[in-house]
């Protein structure tokens, strides 16, 4: 089977080989699946150069999100699950850029029947980090004003829709005008571009001084420090990631004085400690998206041997919603 490799580390132009290497038999509790559509992420990139919270040794191949179709089941699982369209993440070192791959059938959610595939591929990771971020921990209330970095990125496109979908206020902060015209596209009740704007004061200009209930944060660097200045009374500032580059140091005495939260979110940790509410989060995305109040986001679908465009692209900052890789 094909599968993409990376012999070393750095960047994924520079590491990454498309090869064929034996297809995986299933282990106990195992599916065997037939990608049918990865989304690009993120983590992708930073399993590429060595720097994701896991680290894997080469030779692995990427891809941490994907829909497939079950085509092989080891012992223990479900026959029933043979056949079947699935979306979830796939067992490393083994990713989803292959032809093939592994999944823990326990973990594999079934691919709502209102989005193909490329859209089901980009809806479990993205998606479950912002309804955790804005319901789980930052208990996100009809009516309340959120602010969303990278607003036109995978997960701040995802967070923009489901606040809105809570009957939120939502206001998108962006890079450049092409990026703002999507934000707004989602349904962004304000769209900053904070290249020829001052995002804190447009906030504040737009709350009347009151700043914005939840701030949700996949950026760090100066987007945290912009948050805490324009976070209002009992605000909650939700820590996703630091896509930036740049790991903020907050100032305590500062949370203190104007009493807002600070949260973090490792959405990982939660099929670990409470498997249960993400499956009950993946059933809340179905009925969202059945009912079409979610969609993903997907600006490009590109063939398997692009694939490598499409990483060192997000990597690079330069891409808006969903990179999805198709077979």
């Amino acid at each position: 089977m094909y599968a993409w490799q990376a012999t070393a580390l750095g960047e994924p132009d520079q590491v990454l080989t498309l090869t064929d290497i034996p297809t995986p038999e299933p282990g106990p509790g195992q599916l065997l699946v037939r990608v049918r559509a990865t989304a690009l992420n993120f983590p992708d990139v930073l399993l590429c150069r060595g720097q994701y919270q896991i680290r894997l040794e080469p030779p692995f191949t990427p891809g941490v999100e994907l829909c497939a179709e079950a085509v092989g089941l080891g012992a223990g699982v479900d026959e029933r699950l043979l056949g079947t369209r699935v979306v979830g993440n796939p067992i490393l070192p083994l990713g989803a850029l292959a032809e093939f791959t592994l999944m823990t059938a326990a973990e594999a959610y079934p691919a709502p029947e209102s989005l193909d595939d490329a859209e089901a591929s980009a809806l479990h990771i993205a998606y479950q980090t912002g309804w955790f971020a804005l319901h789980r921990r930052a208990h996100l209330q009809e009516g309340e004003t959120v602010l969303v970095h990278a607003a036109a990125g995978g997960v701040g496109s995802a967070a923009v829709q489901l606040a809105k979908a809570a009957g939120a206020r939502v206001i998108g902060v962006v890079g450049g005008e092409a990026k703002a015209e999507i934000a707004r596209g989602l349904g962004a009740d304000l769209v900053i571009d904070r290249k020829s704007e001052d995002f804190i004061a447009a906030v504040k200009q737009y709350t009347e001084g009151r700043g914005v209930d939840i701030a949700f944060d996949p950026v760090g660097g100066d987007a945290y420090t912009g948050s805490a200045k324009c976070i209002g009374f009992e605000g909650r500032i939700v820590v996703v990631g630091f896509a930036g580059g740049h790991i903020p140091a907050p100032a305590l005495n500062h949370a203190l004085v104007k009493n807002y939260s600070i949260l973090g979110l490792h959405w990982g940790l939660y099929k670990q400690k409470d498997p249960g509410a993400v499956w009950a989060a993946h059933e809340a995305l179905v009925a969202l998206a059945d009912h079409g109040g979610i969609k993903p986001l997907i600006s490009e679908r590109v063939p398997v041997k692009q694939a490598v465009d499409g990483l060192t692209a997000l990597g690079r900052g330069e891409t808006t919603g969903r990179v999805v890789v198709l077979p």
